[in-house]
């Protein structure tokens, strides 16, 4: 074997850093305030709070392989962390501040949290759980807001300021040499099907992925972009976007709290965002909010969409109001999370009923990914657009495990089991449709509770819309629709499964229908099933049954 010439350079979060600062220092990080002047600090301005937020943590006894927690919006402290803690050989842990009481003190505890940051608006739901932490050592409140609920805590850990903590240190903190694959940063599973699971994510695969949001073929994010970060700080690492825009000097738009559409609209309209990144409901959001008051877009270039599948009716309708193209992608908490996005061939024409139709994929095969569709007997299956398996993965930002929890089923031979079902075609073009747990099969034959649900919500008259399997005496399964309607709107369960006729095929239309007032929904904005199949088997859904 004939030895490489090429130095050993580690990848870590440090040399993320240290680029962004020394490359794209005037780049800067925007957070806004509610209305008035944001907050602004430039890439180098952060990275000198990230070296007096290291210096300080190590003041407080936290050492390499420590685990310090966030609890926080996406704004400049929590971007500071971002870098301090993995930097200075710690493992950052993002909790999401969504979380049930239960969960939250769970995952702390799973996790062995040695301090934990906190913006000052969120430490009345961090004092719900502030006794049932016995590894925590030390609390760091964001900002000015009240600390009592926290002081009072059963183990007598300290509750201190971040601005204090900044203040008593001085930069120039020397970041040490990490092994490129020793943890930087964790994040657990929205534990949708029991209790959360914890993934770690090294230096190297954070590296490896934030290089891949600057590809084109994925994010493709540049100094030139203003990207407004929607999809939350507390999970997956914000879609890898932090470290890419470190990478890219591309600026950050952070919103804080300030989540609702309005905000977000005047933030684009203000500073001019580029590209911005949000999951499918934050979107809907958006879209209707401007059914009543004129939004200016005109500076975004791009919206990406991931977390849940994004309905037709919602691109085509941001395309032909505001000229505005957003791409689907997937990814899981385990992937880091991207593993592909939607964009048509070369060959065709933009704006195009068959270029929207390639934008309804769920994505495209990333470079670093590779992936495969097995059969319930674990038989590779053919790439031919047609043959349908689960879908699995391996990579360099795949997880092969879980924190203390090696979850055998979940894993195949180093291949990742998603759950997701689906099928790829000859160009590495994928299309999820449904989940492993979700799949209705009826008379023998698979329903894509997915596909009903986007055709549905392509109705005028739908809001939101999910579709679970219940236990039918002829077919073994049929699909129940839950529908939300929007308001002022009416349509009968008889007028939505025409409209599902003229989409699908008749048999796959659903005879049964229930009218709710919203769908559950998970941490992360996706909707949430679970709750809507425990009200059917205690009969709590007042459902309709037509004939077809």
């Amino acid at each position: 074997m004939i030895p490489s010439t090429m130095q050993d350079f580690p990848l870590s979060v440090a040399a993320i850093l240290r680029h962004g600062r020394r490359v794209y220092g005037r780049s800067e990080c925007v957070t806004w305030t509610g209305g008035g002047e944001p907050r602004r600090a430039t890439f180098a301005q952060v990275a000198d709070n990230a070296e007096r937020l290291a210096a300080a943590l190590q003041r407080l006894g936290v050492r390499q392989g420590g685990r310090v927690a966030t609890f926080c919006w996406n704004n400049q402290e929590h971007l500071e962390a971002y870098f301090a803690v993995p930097a200075m050989g710690a493992v950052l842990h993002t909790l999401n501040i969504r979380l049930f009481p239960e969960q939250l003190a769970h995952i702390i505890n799973h996790a062995d949290d040695q301090v934990i940051i906190v913006d000052d608006s969120l430490v009345p739901l961090l004092a719900r759980v502030v006794d049932e932490l016995p590894a925590v050592e030390a609390f760091v409140i964001v900002g000015d807001g009240d600390g009592a609920p926290l002081e009072a805590n059963r183990n007598g850990a300290p509750v201190l300021r971040y601005h204090e903590l900044l203040a008593a240190e001085e930069t120039g903190y020397e970041w040490p040499e990490v092994d490129e694959r020793s943890a930087a940063s964790m994040c657990y599973t929205s534990g949708t099907t029991g209790d959360p699971k914890g993934v770690v994510y090294s230096h190297r695969s954070t590296f490896l992925h934030a290089m891949a949001v600057q590809s084109a073929s994925l994010v493709g994010i540049t100094e030139a972009d203003r990207v407004l970060t929607i999809v939350p700080m507390f999970h997956v690492n914000a879609w890898g976007l932090p470290y890419g825009a470190f990478l890219s000097g591309a600026t950050l738009h952070m919103p804080g709290p300030f989540m609702q559409p309005q905000h977000l609209t005047e933030f684009v309209a203000r500073e001019r965002s580029t590209l911005a990144s949000a999951v499918p409901t934050i979107w809907h959001g958006i879209l209707s909010y401007g059914e009543e008051h004129e939004l200016d877009l005109s500076s975004l270039r791009a919206g990406t969409s991931g977390g849940a599948a994004a309905p037709r009716s919602l691109l085509e309708a941001f395309e032909e109001r505001y000229g505005l193209r957003i791409i689907q992608g997937w990814g899981m908490t385990e992937t880091s999370p991207l593993g592909g996005m939607a964009f048509p061939p070369p060959e065709v024409e933009p704006g195009t009923p068959e270029e929207m139709d390639w934008r309804l994929k769920s994505g495209r095969v990333a470079a670093g990914v590779e992936m495969r569709i097995v059969d319930d007997a674990g038989r590779e299956l053919p790439w031919d657009g047609v043959s349908v398996g689960e879908i699995e993965v391996r990579g360099p930002w795949i997880t092969g495990s879980y924190h203390r929890d090696p979850a055998p089923e979940k894993f195949d031979g180093g291949w990742l089991r998603t759950g997701d079902i689906g099928t790829i075609d000859d160009r590495g073009f994928y299309q999820i449709t449904d989940r492993a747990k979700d799949v209705i099969k009826s008379g023998g034959e698979w329903i894509s509770s997915v596909e009903l649900e986007n055709h549905l919500m392509g109705h005028p008259a739908v809001a939101e819309a999910a579709v679970i399997g219940i236990p039918d005496p002829r077919w073994d399964e049929r699909p129940l629709a839950c529908v939300v309607l929007r308001p002022d709107a009416a349509a009968t369960a008889a007028e939505l499964a025409d409209h599902l006729a003229s989409k699908v095929a008749r048999w796959q239309v659903p005879e049964y229908w229930t009218f709710m007032d919203e769908i559950p929904k998970t941490t992360v904005g996706k909707f949430d099933k679970k709750p809507l199949r425990a009200r059917h088997r205690t009969e709590d859904l007042k459902i309709e049954r037509i004939d077809r």
